[in-house]
């Protein structure tokens, strides 16, 4: 029927039209980044392919559309005025703002710390919003919780329920990161990837659970990869504790009755995974894209994936590569091998963005210690950069290890064969991490 075929006719169109961006990808960034008006113009297509542009092109066309929807709301709004103790910031700031709707907070910020003297010309409101968001991780909470994998990434707690106002908190903090958006300011908030996706309405993976648990994380792996046959005496169901008991919940109809066998292992794993990073913590997920989505459309956030939505948030980390090389050990390479040298010449040229995802990448976020990297930390305490020799052949991409701060490089032939593998793995991270 018609229909169909038109459909049909669109997707080889926009087939052909990725092709041939994805061949000609920096020129084509480098023009939107002249002229951010080809995103809503001539390039607009590319917006549905958003992995062919760089992040800076994303974020330029992020704002352009927010500045439209400011101007088509109307464009003029009363100043939004808070005025907060600093020991108190985050109790003040919640019953100031969390009844206001999307309108009262489209105006300009204005903030007064008591007891402070300073008229706000910007600075002011750029500071509540960095102690604001580390006041939201403060456990007195039970808001959040750190990642397994390191303490400056987090997510919701399964039993933030400890506290009887923690679903309005969790709004109330997705609204302060939707006008942190907004308006173009920055947070010291960094959470764990499968977090990011929720924020995106992407789906996890069960590869997300390494930052989460990693020794959890190892035990499905073996799972998946082993016969298991009279090894493990595991059902369709989860124990967890609530209210101080234990409390079994299936993942399937009557799941406690069902065992994990080689046969289904594999769905037992994708269950239970989807268990503990969403269904447990669904309603505070739900809490927070509501009040993201106060100031923040879900259209104009997914162009972003998951790693560049933590930049959007908190900014391009400033990465002292001499730092960097300092506090970094190796293993099958030595700060001598051919294919080191080559790295550091590569992560030397390489340009604020491009060191970010590299730090993503291979430790998880783009949060660098306030001491350097010498403080940086894995699942196991303080862990320094790494640099592994890898096995198998140059035709491998990088892969990483975030529960150790290390990076697992092929021996390349070459500067450029490295740099173009590398930087293919940092933007394709997801894809690239290995088993730690």
């Amino acid at each position: 029927c018609p229909p169909p075929a038109r459909a049909s006719a669109s997707a080889v169109r926009q087939g052909l039209l990725d092709a041939f961006a994805e061949r000609h990808r920096r020129v084509l960034n480098v023009l939107v980044r002249r002229n951010g008006r080809l995103l809503t113009g001539a390039f607009s297509a590319l917006v549905r392919s958003p992995w062919l542009l760089d992040f800076d092109c994303k974020r330029s066309w992020f704002r352009h559309q927010l500045r439209a929807l400011h101007e088509a709301r109307g464009g003029h709004f009363p100043a939004v005025s808070v005025h907060v103790r600093r020991d108190h910031v985050f109790e003040d700031s919640y019953h100031q703002l969390h009844a206001r709707t999307a309108d009262e907070l489209r105006g300009r910020l204005s903030v007064r710390f008591a007891g402070e003297e300073g008229i706000d010309a910007g600075g002011v409101a750029r500071e509540w919003f960095l102690v604001l968001s580390r006041a939201a991780f403060n456990p007195d909470y039970a808001l959040f919780k750190p990642s397994a994998e390191n303490t400056t990434t987090f997510q919701p707690r399964e039993n933030s329920y400890v506290n009887p106002d923690h679903l309005l908190y969790f709004r109330f903090v997705g609204t302060v990161v939707a006008k942190a958006l907004y308006d173009g300011y920055l947070l010291d908030a960094h959470f764990t990837r499968s977090f990011y996706k929720h924020l995106l309405g992407k789906p996890v993976t069960y590869d997300d659970m390494e930052a989460i648990d990693p020794q959890y994380y190892r035990s499905l792996k073996w799972i998946l990869n082993n016969d298991i046959t009279d090894a493990v005496d595991l059902t369709f169901s989860v124990e967890r504790e609530r209210f101080g008991e234990k409390v079994v919940e299936d993942l399937v109809p009557n799941g406690s009755a069902v065992p994990v066998t080689n046969a289904n292992k594999a769905e037992y794993v994708a269950l239970v995974t989807t268990f503990h990073m969403t269904t447990s913590i669904r309603k505070q997920i739900d809490a927070f894209v509501e009040g993201l989505r106060t100031l923040i459309p879900a259209d104009l956030v997914a162009i972003f994936n998951e790693n560049e939505l933590e930049l959007l948030m908190c900014g391009l980390p400033d990465i002292d590569v001499d730092d960097l090389y300092a506090h970094t050990e190796y293993s099958g390479y030595t700060a001598s091998s051919q294919q080191v040298q080559w790295f550091w010449e590569v992560v030397r040229a390489m340009d604020a963005e491009e060191r970010a995802r590299l730090i993503q990448f291979v430790t998880g976020t783009s949060k660098i210690p306030l001491e350097g990297f010498a403080a940086l930390r894995g699942m196991n305490g303080p862990q320094r950069f790494q640099i592994h020799r890898a096995s198998g052949g140059a035709d491998r991409l990088p892969s990483a290890h975030t529960c150790f701060n290390q990076l697992d490089i092929p021996e390349y032939t070459s500067a450029e064969q490295l740099r173009e593998r590398l930087l293919l793995a940092c933007r394709e991270g997801h894809d690239g991490f290995g088993f730690g």
